[in-house]
């Protein structure tokens, strides 16, 4: 029991364990591992360089003393064994290698230090130089401490005393250059290690903060806090992602801030209408004659429709935000759809004052679509032209066709919409003239249907010169 308590917490441990860490630790890891690599690399190869060359250069050696000797073997006036000694006791690279001579019984006869080993001398290289085919045999061993080298060669015209020649050579000063090497290249790799923290640590840092700035800030964004931002310090992709992050705060700020105007506005809007329903009901609750019947039954059926209005677009836009949003698709003609929606409001404009003008055109456009859906959607948009005209302007709406396209265009002389406001007059619950009734989502789901339709909704205003809204529908016959 207890070992699967330690065994959970060294997991949560583990799983706790931030990104700088495991980056720091796995890097760290992975560099001393190659390091460490690099440097038996290092010094296997130096070894076997320095030592290949000192065993090149006693084997030489070795050989050209065999050659000297096979010379005077034939040289019949020379004394071939005074010749032998001679050579091991004359030798002139004493202070680099000592030369011996090994008889038949494998013991050393001379040698060029004039110290005899013991009888019991150990010489692994002459044993070699006995099975080998060309009479050479080589040894690196330690003798007294130190590693050394032994090369003998057999004589090619051996004698009773003189069976062959052995050359040693101490390594001390070669290991003490390898060692030396080694020595800078573990501090080499000291400084390596130590670089390689102190990048990782600044290459960590410079993520790992960034990082956790974004988690904060999104903590604070998701407990309603949109005021937090990111600074921006690089053009890499955590400045892309920090960037891309301080635009989703926007977004999710303005998006707060629309839903918060949506509410407000929603809830001023309904109440208008409620108020002035439940005041004219208290009133002919109280006794009425015929005019005061009719007036109160005028502004109760009108702000009805009104109620009735605004929960149908919020249901299309529920439809739409839910993907519900069907289209029940005919072939119709568009003209005809645009002249109804135009009848509602005929005497609507004159009674305010506004000139709505229409050209009628000559031509029918027949297009694949869901006439009440494109009614609404022009009943949305004269609806709104009149709404921010004041009495005196006008409004003209046209209708014209190109060989793939209706083109159906309404302008007004109206307030306008602000440059700043234009991009975001589309949004849902979107407000640009907050002093009109209104719930903002009329033209989101107008431009919805449209692109249902597969046509397009654009919208051009200058303030206080007004606005045009143009629709594009393809024809039937594209």
């Amino acid at each position: 029991m207890d070992n699967n308590i330690k065994a959970l917490a060294v997991r949560r441990r583990l799983r706790h364990r931030s990104i700088s860490a495991r980056w720091m630790v796995n890097t760290l890891s992975v560099a001393a591992v190659l390091l460490v690599v690099a440097n038996i690399c290092i010094y296997y190869f130096t070894k076997q360089y320095y030592y290949g060359s000192v065993e090149s250069y006693v084997v030489s050696e070795a050989n050209a003393s065999q050659t000297i000797l096979a010379r005077l073997y034939e040289d019949l006036s020379a004394n071939y064994s005074s010749e032998v000694r001679n050579t091991v006791e004359s030798f002139n690279k004493k202070d680099q290698m000592e030369l011996m001579s090994i008889n038949k019984d494998g013991r050393v006869t001379l040698s060029s230090s004039g110290f005899s080993p013991d009888l019991e001398y150990d010489m692994p290289d002459y044993e070699k130089a006995l099975k080998s085919e060309d009479g050479l045999g080589i040894y690196f061993g330690r003798n007294g401490g130190e590693n050394i080298l032994a090369v003998t060669i057999i004589i090619a015209k051996p004698s009773s005393n003189y069976n062959a020649l052995r050359f040693v050579t101490s390594l001390e000063m070669i290991d003490d250059q390898i060692n030396s090497i080694m020595l800078v290249a573990l501090i080499v790799s000291v400084f390596i290690l130590l670089a390689v923290t102190l990048m990782g640590v600044y290459f960590v840092k410079s993520i790992c903060v960034p990082l956790g700035k974004i988690g904060i800030t999104a903590k604070k964004l998701a407990k309603g806090d949109f005021s937090e931002r990111i600074p921006v310090m690089s053009s890499d992709e955590i400045g892309q992602l920090s960037h891309s992050f301080n635009e989703m705060a926007d977004e999710l700020e303005n998006s707060e801030q629309i839903k918060n105007d949506f509410i407000s506005s929603v809830s001023h809007e309904l109440r208008t209408p409620l108020t002035a329903i439940k005041g004219w009901s208290e009133t002919l609750e109280g006794g009425y004659d015929p005019e005061t019947f009719r007036k109160g039954m005028k502004v109760i059926t009108g702000e009805t429709k009104r109620l009735e209005q605004m929960v149908e677009d919020l249901l299309d836009f529920s439809r739409i935000q839910s993907g519900h949003f069907n289209l029940q698709l005919t072939t119709i003609d568009l003209i005809a759809e645009l002249e109804d929606a135009l009848l509602i409001y005929i005497d609507k404009a004159k009674k305010e004052n506004i000139l709505l003008s229409y050209n009628e055109p000559e031509f029918m456009c027949a297009v694949v679509g869901d006439k009440n859906r494109l009614r609404q959607v022009f009943i949305n948009i004269i609806d709104n032209a009149l709404k921010y005209t004041e009495p005196g302007g006008s409004i003209e709406v046209e209708a014209e066709k190109n060989e793939s396209a209706v083109i159906v265009s309404v302008s007004d002389t109206g307030a306008g919409i602000a440059l700043e406001d234009l991009p975001k007059v589309k949004q849902k619950f979107y407000k640009a003239n907050k002093t009109k009734h209104g719930s903002g989502i009329g033209l989101a789901v107008a431009d919805e249907i449209i692109a249902k339709h597969g046509g397009t909704l654009d919208i051009e205003s200058e303030q206080g010169k007004g606005t045009t809204v143009t629709i594009m529908l393809p024809l039937i016959n594209n």
